[in-house]
């Protein structure tokens, strides 16, 4: 099985279930609630873990009861934790998340922003050997180091680019694969024309470039064309996390050899069966569920199929 190496962000998320999003300034009874470990990258990195595949990750959190959380949470999950550092006097992050009856959410997030963002140490931490690898723009530097390594060694890089996109300019010219989300592409390209923006990245880049759109699918650049692969239509109970379990489960078939439209379409249903499942990351399939699931909607031939 392929192993991963990914760097970014790793928080905790207390999600509450609503029948409506908050508007007003006023109390709000939850119908279900949890605290689940959350973050681009860490989120990822669960997946290929639950996947089948070795996952290391690379992140900062403080000395905290939070970061504590983090890092048990993703032991127990059996991602390699050892390149995540510790910043003495220092907050880990963590996200407030309502979820409403359709699954779609809201987020308010706390970041300590006296956290180093400085990857020098990483560097000399990298192992020597991996599949491929992933890196989110909430850490740019980090992923930076990882896209770097993985184009020295000859393997996938993909950039999980979310907004804020443009302040990663450095790991997206380091990356193999770049996989914008909606608002990323927005974020970097300051337009919404999806096929002027992937040829502008590609330009710029030299990576195969994608942007995810939730239920709107993924539309990829081939020979200077869009071709769009449909998501798997599900009833969504909750979708927080679905784009980061995308990103991981897409690294973790090109680690594989997957072609990227096999690998786009398999990202695609981990995704929409986490969306089927309430509590973030707790909704993350394994590799059988994602396989009876693909053999259920027909693989290429269903609804998932390539355009």
């Amino acid at each position: 099985m392929a192993s991963i190496l990914l760097a970014g962000v790793a928080v905790i998320d207390f999600v509450f279930q609503l029948d409506r999003l908050p508007r007003a300034a006023e109390k709000y009874r939850a119908r279900d609630a949890a605290i689940a470990g959350g973050g681009c990258a860490a989120n990822a990195a669960v997946a290929v873990a639950r996947l089948g595949g070795p996952a290391a990750l690379a992140a900062r959190v403080g000395d905290d009861v939070v970061g504590d959380l983090i890092i048990r949470g993703l032991e127990a999950e059996g991602v390699d934790c050892s390149r995540i550092r510790r910043f003495e006097g220092h907050r880990s992050s963590y996200s407030s998340v309502y979820v409403d009856a359709v699954g779609e959410r809201q987020i308010v997030n706390f970041r300590d922003n006296t956290l180093s963002f400085d990857a020098a140490w990483l560097a000399p931490q990298l192992p020597r050997d991996f599949d491929a690898a992933l890196g989110d723009t909430r850490w740019p530097q980090g992923a930076t180091e990882v896209l770097r390594k993985a184009r020295d060694i000859g393997v996938p890089g993909v950039l999980d680019a979310e907004a804020p996109s443009a302040e990663a300019r450095e790991a997206l010219r380091a990356a193999s694969h770049v996989a914008f989300s909606r608002q990323g592409m927005r974020d970097f390209c300051g337009h919404d024309d999806t096929l002027r923006a992937l040829r502008e990245v590609a330009g710029e880049s030299g990576a195969w470039v994608c942007v995810t759109d939730g239920a709107g699918g993924v539309t990829y650049l081939s020979d200077g064309h869009a071709r769009h692969v449909p998501s798997f239509a599900v009833d969504a109970v909750d979708t927080l996390g679905a784009g980061d379990v995308w990103h991981g489960a897409f690294a973790l078939a090109l680690g594989e050899g997957q072609h990227e439209p096999a690998a786009v379409l398999f990202a695609n249903a981990v995704a929409a069966i986490k969306c089927t499942r309430f509590g973030g990351r707790a909704g993350i399939p394994t590799r059988d569920e994602v396989e009876r699931f693909l053999a259920e909607k027909g693989g290429r031939d269903g609804s998932g199929g390539v355009s």
